[in-house]
């Protein structure tokens, strides 16, 4: 008798069913990250900035950001550390529009309406309408009851103290201002200014009322260089 052949085992034939497999090919693992960090702390900022620590939940920053809160937590810690990372970004961000104007080389006039003038775009820039300042709307109410969040607003306002002070001087050394002033009390003023033009924007007084604000702290800071 002729014995028929039998087929090649089964574990030897490619699938007959579906896509074969391919070698060499690395396999996924996982699902792909469908944020970025970056994009999403953005996100966050812009709700914080606007509403605060309190009055954001979870649920409006995992809608905001298109994160989920384990992603949340994953990529940024709690909901305080979020409000803290976007705080120290914000920070980051206006100090590097600011700082290329307290160092360029111009006239005590020019440079005070120019840093008004860059506060100004920062405060009334938003979406939904202007927000005004991080620091002064929105840090400075959680800073009462955090310490953290309190030392970061501190450094905040001392730190642009001392970069108007040192505006000051520089006119003083330059002659713009009498031997009289004082950068220090003028650097207050000026700090002052920036304040209430920010209180003022989250407020959406107009930017014209607010521009004449800034001319006559300008006048007065500017007028201390005209006294004998």
């Amino acid at each position: 008798m002729v014995q028929k052949s039998k087929p090649p085992a089964a574990a030897n034939q490619p699938e007959s069913r579906g896509q074969p497999e391919r070698r060499g090919q690395p396999k996924r693992r996982g699902r792909p990250r469908a944020y970025e960090p970056d994009v999403a702390l953005g996100k966050a900022l812009d709700l914080f900035r606007k509403q605060g620590l309190a009055a954001t939940s979870l649920d409006d920053l995992s809608a905001a950001t298109g994160m989920n809160r384990p992603s949340l937590y994953g990529a940024f810690g709690d909901k305080r550390e979020l409000y803290i990372k976007s705080y120290q970004r914000y920070r980051d961000e206006a100090g590097t529009a600011m700082v290329a104007i307290f160092r360029e080389e111009m006239p005590l006039r020019q440079r005070l309406e120019r840093i008004y003038a860059s506060a100004l775009d920062i405060y009334l820039s938003g979406d939904t309408g202007p927000r005004g300042c991080f620091t002064v709307v929105t840090a400075a109410s959680e800073a009462v009851g955090d310490p953290e969040i309190r030392a970061m607003v501190l450094d905040g306002l001392t730190g642009l103290d001392k970069a108007f002070a040192i505006c000051f001087r520089r006119a003083k050394e330059k002659g713009e201002l009498p031997e009289s002033a004082d950068p220090f009390a003028l650097a207050q003023i000026a700090s002052a200014t920036v304040h209430t033009i920010a209180i003022r924007s989250r407020a959406r007084v107009p930017r014209k009322e607010l521009e004449a604000i800034v001319k006559g702290a300008i006048d007065v800071m500017v007028r201390a260089g005209t006294r004998a």
